[in-house]
């Protein structure tokens, strides 16, 4: 109680300009005091008028009155602040540089607490009442205060903009619907905010949803972590025991052998660390972009909402991470401990006489898996292999197993999607390859690329970007009547080998190879590659002559 007669005393010794304890207190005809130097100033305003009145009551005076010191108001003030209070009240909250002001406070005015959508005013505490006690303010909108109140009126009529025009994309007052955007589809600011609130709610649902995909990518990538350091682990405790048998002549290869794996190791981890600090970061800008959908979607203001929403939903890239992350543990260097054990059971008791004959890049073949030399070796790798209806050009026909691309002359009518090539009539795997895999391709009528490529590759335009064989992303064996070609990074390599019309494919993802054949009763290379792959792969064909086939086989 008594600190609510501080405040009473506190209000009564304030100027109602400046809103701080009187300095220098005069005292008008009408009862009302104020601070020497604010009443001075605000007359000296109306000097031109030659009337002069009140701040408070607006009771007028003429002439301009000449007013004096307040003794006694003046003495009470400074005995007020002799007991402590402060000449600035600490509960009056001042409008700073940041702040939005109170548009009818004078003097010194307090930070406003809403802003009104009707009266296009924005209110301090106090000067917000009427609106909460008067009926005639019962329908005003307020709203959190704004600076962008101005933006609200329309510069052609002066007009406070309440529609929208679907036509021309922008707020309009009435008179602007009924005179330049007459005929065009316009509705009310209300509804538009409506149709744009659900259009905004459905993109954080998938934003949500690819924060959500992305974190499950992440402890996967960490289990990929796990799996191939724990492999490394093994494989090598596994060849440090091998070598130990071979006593002091296999030490020196142990260690040579042990540095091969860990850089192996080095390679995989690298590689798939990558691809988690990638995911991490999109994953950031992914929650950021939440945040800013969530800030724009809780704006009152319909205007300013749709001011801003054109810029607040660029279209999203794609996800970086796959569709899935397959987890191999202590499978990366099986192959490893594997080799080795078969050399320390052939050449136990030739290495003394013959190890100086066999040379670094002789030991890194046998450390290696061999490729296959029959069909019957491949077919252990036989991959099965269905087609991505979601990528397949307009000008494709699958057939129903999803296995063979037909291509047509009349566009055939898909709906659109994202993943779809839209120039070059392609069309991709349903499933991603690593490992080794291998599978066949029986192509008829001529014009057909085998090929292999990662999910990222461009699907649009007609750049090279999106052409099988002609960019980084992608490898391709050109299959016409007459000839083979090979193509990667828009290099073309003429291909010699007998001709077919069934082409074999083996994928070492790991090692890095890719090899093409010819076959029919018996298999013959075509082309081999070797290389670094960074992703998963996944096959994929393009058919470019009418009635054209590329049939993915079932094999045994």
């Amino acid at each position: 109680m008594a600190q609510k007669g501080v405040q009473l005393d506190r209000e009564t010794f304030s100027c109602s300009i400046c809103l701080d304890l009187l300095k220098d207190p005069v005292t008008t005809s009408c009862g009302h005091s104020y601070c020497m130097k604010c009443i001075k100033a605000h007359w000296d305003g109306e000097d031109e008028k030659e009337i002069h009145s009140c701040p408070q009551c607006r009771q007028s005076f003429t002439p301009r009155p000449v007013l004096l010191k307040n003794t006694m108001l003046a003495a009470l003030v400074e005995e007020l602040k002799k007991t402590g209070l402060q000449a600035a009240p600490a509960d009056l909250c001042y409008a700073g540089a940041e702040d939005v002001a109170c548009d009818v406070c004078t003097g010194r005015k307090l930070r406003a607490c809403k802003s009104c959508l009707v009266c296009l005013i924005s209110y301090c505490e106090k000067h917000l009442q009427p609106h909460y006690e008067l009926h005639a303010f019962k329908k005003h909108k307020l709203v959190e205060p704004s600076k962008k109140l101005q933006e609200n009126i329309c510069s052609r009529h002066d007009e406070v903009m309440k529609m929208f025009c679907r036509t021309d994309q922008q707020c309009i007052c009435y008179l602007c619907s009924v005179d330049e955007h007459k005929g065009h589809d316009t509705v009310s600011a209300a509804a538009e905010r409506t149709e744009r609130q659900r259009e905004l709610e459905g993109s954080r649902l998938n934003i949500q949803q690819r924060i959500q995909d992305g974190e499950k990518e992440v402890k996967l990538l960490q289990q990929e972590v796990e799996a191939v350091n724990g492999s490394a682990e093994k494989a090598v405790e596994d060849s440090e025991k091998m070598f130990t048998e071979l006593i002091r002549l296999m030490e020196k290869r142990s260690s040579d052998v042990k540095q091969q794996l860990r850089s192996q190791q080095k390679r995989e981890v690298s590689g798939v660390r990558e691809l988690q600090e990638k995911l991490e970061q999109e994953i950031s800008e992914l929650k950021r972009r939440d945040a800013e959908l969530k800030l724009l979607s809780l704006t009152e203001d319909h205007n300013q909402f749709l001011l801003s929403y054109p810029s607040s939903l660029p279209a999203l890239s794609e996800a970086t991470h796959s569709s899935s992350t397959n987890i191999r543990p202590l499978s990366y260097f099986e192959d490893v401990t594997a080799a080795l054990s078969a050399v320390r059971d052939k050449l136990q008791d030739v290495l003394r006489e013959e190890w100086t004959n066999v040379s670094p890049t002789e030991v890194d073949v046998l450390l290696s898996a061999a490729e296959p030399t029959t069909r019957a070796g491949f077919l252990k790798y036989s991959q099965e292999i269905t087609l991505d209806p979601n990528t397949a050009h307009t000008r494709l026909v699958l057939s129903e197993g999803r296995r063979k691309a037909t291509y047509m002359e009349q566009h055939q009518s898909y709906s659109r999607h994202p993943d779809r090539f839209t120039n070059y009539p392609q069309v991709l795997s349903r499933e991603s390859l690593t490992g080794r895999c291998y599978w066949e391709v029986e192509w008829r009528g001529g014009g057909v690329y085998v090929a292999v490529t990662y999910k990222n590759i461009s699907r649009a335009g007609w750049g090279y970007e999106s052409l099988f064989g002609n960019n980084d992303k992608s490898w391709a064996l050109i299959c016409d009547q007459n000839s083979y070609t090979f193509r990667y990074n828009r290099i073309k390599t003429p291909v010699s080998g007998p001709r077919s019309s069934r082409v074999g494919v083996y994928l070492d993802h790991r090692a890095g190879i890719l090899s093409f054949y010819s076959v029919s009763e018996t298999m013959t290379l075509l082309h081999r590659v070797q290389t670094t792959f960074t992703q998963p792969l996944h096959a994929g064909v393009w058919v470019y002559n009418v009635g054209a086939t590329a049939e993915f086989c079932k094999l045994k």
